[in-house]
C-alpha cells in the first residue's frame, strides 16, 4: 500500500532551499524537514529554525554563489529557488540571474541527481510572459552571470526592467529549460503566488497585500500564507508530480483566471494589463 510518505518521496532526500531564511522559502524548508529530508538552506540572512545545514550566499555576487555551491556536502535531489527582492539595483541578480547561475553550477559540478526537481517562486506579476517572448529569449540567451547582468544594464533605460520582468524571466526560463533539463533527468517548474503574507509582502503591503482584496471579500478567501505556497512547492518537486515539467502553477485561489475569463468581472481590467492583453497608453 502506498503511503503519503511514499507518494511525496522526501524521506532521506537532499533538499536545498535558496532563500529559506523567511517567508515561503522557510515554510518549504520546514515542510521538507518534517517529511524526512536532509535540508540545507542557503541565504544572505540568518536562519532561526532547525535545519541540517546553513550556507550564507549573496545572489547579487557571483563569487558568493560559487563559494556556496562549493560548500555543499553532497548532491541535491530537490532545489527550491525562493529568494527574491521587490526592487532596487540588485533586483535582476537576486530574482533571476543569481538563481540561474547557481543552477548552472550545480549541473556543471554534477550536483543534481538524476530524478531531481527544481521549483522556482515566480509571481502572478509574471503572467503574460508569452507576449514578451522574443525579448525574454534574447535575455535568456545570455551565456553567463556577467553577460546577463550586462544585458540588464544595457536595457534599463527602456523602462521594462522591474519586478514583473524578473518574474516573466523565471516563467520563460522554466518553459524553455523544461525540455533541456529533462534530457538530463531533472524537472523544473515554478509557482506563481497571489498575495501572500510574507515579510517582503508586508514591506510593500499597500500594493501587494491589498491586491485582489475585493475577490477575497466576495469569495470568503484569505490572503495566502507562506505555508500555502510551501505546500504547493513541495508538491511540484515531489514524486507525485514526476510527470509535471516546464509549467508555472498559479497559487492564488483562482483569482487570476477568474479575472482573465471575466467570471470575476471586477478583476478583468487589471489582469488584462498584467498579462499584456491591453497596453498602457
Amino acid at each position: 500500500m502506498t503511503t503519503a510518505s511514499d507518494l511525496l518521496g522526501y524521506e532521506g532526500k537532499r533538499v536545498l532551499v535558496v532563500g529559506g531564511a523567511t517567508g515561503m522559502g522557510a515554510a518549504t524548508a520546514q515542510i521538507a524537514k518534517s517529511l524526512g529530508a536532509h535540508v540545507t538552506v542557503a541565504d544572505y540572512a540568518s536562519v532561526d529554525y532547525e535545519v541540517d545545514r546553513v550556507i550564507q550566499v549573496d545572489l547579487s555576487d557571483q563569487d558568493s554563489i560559487d563559494g556556496a555551491v562549493d560548500e555543499l556536502d553532497g548532491p541535491v535531489d530537490s532545489l527550491f529557488s525562493a529568494a527574491g527582492v521587490a526592487d532596487g539595483p540588485k533586483l535582476m541578480r537576486v530574482n533571476f540571474i543569481g538563481h540561474r547561475h547557481l543552477i548552472d553550477r550545480l549541473f556543471a559540478n554534477n550536483l543534481l541527481n538524476k530524478g531531481a526537481a527544481i521549483c522556482f517562486i515566480s509571481s502572478v506579476a509574471g503572467m503574460g510572459w508569452e507576449n514578451n517572448l522574443e525579448l525574454l529569449l534574447d535575455f535568456l540567451a545570455t551565456p553567463d552571470y556577467k553577460a546577463a547582468d550586462d544585458w540588464v544594464a544595457e536595457h534599463e533605460a527602456q523602462g521594462f526592467i522591474h519586478y514583473g520582468f524578473s518574474k516573466q524571466a523565471i516563467n520563460a526560463y522554466v518553459a524553455w529549460q523544461g525540455y533541456h533539463f529533462l534530457k538530463k533527468g531533472v524537472r523544473i517548474n515554478a509557482v506563481c503566488p497571489g498575495p501572500t503574507d510574507t515579510p517582503l509582502a508586508r514591506a510593500n503591503a499597500d500594493l501587494w497585500l491589498s491586491f485582489a482584496q475585493d475577490f477575497r471579500d466576495d469569495t470568503g478567501s484569505a490572503v495566502l500564507t507562506p505555508e500555502d505556497i510551501g505546500k504547493a512547492m513541495i508538491m511540484l518537486n515531489s514524486a507525485a508530480s514526476a510527470s509535471v515539467n516546464g509549467i508555472t502553477l498559479n497559487v492564488d485561489n483562482g483569482h487570476a483566471n477568474a479575472s482573465i475569463t471575466g467570471s470575476w468581472a471586477p478583476g478583468k481590467a487589471i489582469m488584462d494589463l498584467i498579462t499584456g492583453r491591453v497596453q498602457l497608453a
